[in-house]
């Protein structure tokens, strides 16, 4: 093994009332890629803040050794002085901003006079995007692009800099298989180069494909770094390193009874809000049945999300046309409010812009669709308020000792289960759950599939839009496939597999099935 280029040696992190580091060591050899995995609130995150000196020292006990030297970084300004860069896996764009001012904001490309170049600062900005392989024009707005490519372009602003260690926290939570693999092939090319990356990931497949070393983080303390070179280095044993217990099955059992047709699409269509004449849905048909989970499998840029958008009361542009029903009647869902009537509950992927209201408390969050439900003569009842978000904390274990406390502080898997607290306390006769996995650990993930079990054994009917085929493998019943926004195959779940999904979802428009 090469020589270490990192050394975090007994880093203890205490916020008020909370230890969230308790003596954790981590070693990272120079030119290697190295995991860092854990549930969600374990403390890696806290870790990589150590380490980049977003928490800087002196509010942290401990030793960090980099490149042979102590490092005792004041800010984030510090840690990439030395070549330390951090992606958080909140992304931190402008989003009216361009895609080459994003890339090189604080590090200007600048010409005579102390002026911003722009040929060159464009001109580089194509580069880092093509290596990233990102196709898109460097003048567009960060704020028009998807989440994924979001990410794509913090990647691109990272390589920018005089990288040595490069710090990613959840880099392919927002991105579909075929992204996610020329990520990682990305890391593995760099890695060639002697470039050494530290990565957080809950996607163990992806650990296993790509980490020469992966180090296990449970409630704030090192358990175990592996050589995953070493066979004995399973996946299996890297989740009983993060729970603490054998987890039998990624995916809860279940014996689908199925009823009749709860919710139908018939002929939608969905324009682009600001770019007439572009359909990015196009003549879409699907059917939803009490008992069900359907999946929605797609590339980036199928269509996925602005389908379910549009059919939530529009809510991507107002460009959408056909006929949307719920239990075989016809309905309006022109308005999310409209929608929520009609028995229509959307989860979205960004639970974080668009899910919840980060500083506010759990009880507002859980209440903030269904606030008719807890009022008497236009005021909300406080006492009733807290009584169904109690129910939802016990009911979703969402880990949290009062519902008065900010959704903010939760882990990610905890904020997830409040968005679908919100949604299920609506009473919803379809929900659609899109990415509702993104971003939380192994033990999350299965608490939210059994969630999605118990609403389809009540009744319910859900759709389930996620990049990760093995998960909707997992838990669908069904499976229809999007590309280039239309559909292109509704797959019973004994027909399906990864191959023919992904033959479906790359199906190009030309070649009619």
């Amino acid at each position: 093994m090469n020589a270490p280029i990192l050394q975090m040696r007994d880093i203890t992190k205490t916020f008020p009332g909370v230890k969230a580091l308790q003596g954790v060591d981590l070693q990272v050899a120079t030119g290697e890629i190295h995991a860092i995995c854990g549930e969600n609130g374990a403390g890696k995150s806290t870790l990589m803040k150590v380490l980049s000196g977003v928490y800087p020292h002196g509010t942290y006990e401990g030793e960090i050794v980099y490149e042979g030297e102590e490092a005792r970084f004041s800010s984030i300004n510090d840690s990439e002085h030395v070549g330390i860069v951090i992606i958080h896996q909140e992304l931190a764009l402008v989003p009216y901003l361009s895609v080459a001012e994003n890339i090189f904001l604080g590090n200007e490309r600048r010409g005579r006079g102390g002026l911003i170049d722009w040929d060159r600062t464009n001109a580089e900005a194509a580069k880092l995007l093509a290596q990233v392989g990102l196709d898109e024009n460097p003048t567009s707005a960060v704020g028009q692009l998807g989440v994924g490519k979001q990410q794509l372009v913090e990647i691109a602003k990272a390589l920018s800099k005089n990288v040595r260690l490069l710090i990613l926290d959840e880099p392919t939570a927002a991105l579909n298989d075929t992204d996610s693999a020329q990520l990682l092939d990305l890391l593995r090319r760099l890695r060639e180069d002697g470039m050494t990356s530290i990565i957080i990931s809950h996607k163990l497949n992806e650990i296993a494909a790509i980490a020469d070393s992966t180090t296990i983080i449970r409630d704030g303390r090192t358990i175990e770094t592996l050589d995953m070179h070493d066979p004995t280095s399973t996946q299996e044993r890297i989740i009983r390193g993060m729970v603490g217990r054998d987890l039998e099955h990624r995916y809860p059992e279940r014996t689908p009874d199925i009823g009749d047709e709860v919710f139908r699409i018939e002929n939608w269509s969905v324009n682009h809000p600001t770019q007439p004449g572009r359909v990015v849905v196009e003549g879409a048909n699907l059917t939803v049945r009490a008992g069900e989970v359907v999946g929605i499998a797609g590339l980036m840029g199928a269509g996925r999300t602005e389908l379910a958008m549009s059919v939530f009361g529009q809510t991507y542009g107002r460009g959408a046309s056909g006929k949307v029903f719920v239990r075989g009647r016809e309905v309006d869902t022109s308005t999310p409010s409209k929608a929520i009537a009609a028995g229509i509950a959307y989860a979205t992927e960004d639970r974080k812009h668009y899910g919840l209201n980060l500083i506010d408390d759990i009880r507002h969050n859980i209440s903030a669709a269904s606030l008719g439900r807890i009022s008497r003569g236009g005021w909300i009842e406080g006492n009733e308020e807290l009584v169904v978000a109690e129910r939802y904390r016990a009911d979703m274990n969402i880990k949290t000792p009062t519902v008065l406390a900010t959704v903010g502080n939760l882990s990610g898997g905890n904020q997830q289960k409040v968005v679908l607290s919100k949604w299920i306390q609506t009473e919803p006769d379809v929900l659609i759950l899109d990415e509702p996995t993104r971003g939380i650990d192994v033990g999350a993930k299965y608490e939210i599939y059994t969630i999605i079990n118990r609403l389809v054994a009540a009744g319910k009917g859900v759709l389930v839009i996620s990049s990760e085929l093995p998960e909707l493998l997992g838990i669908c019943d069904r499976i229809y496939t999007l590309a280039f926004g239309r559909i292109t195959g509704d797959v019973p779940i004994a027909d399906a597999d990864q191959e023919n999904l992904m033959t479906l979802m790359t199906l190009e428009r030309t070649n009619e099935r």
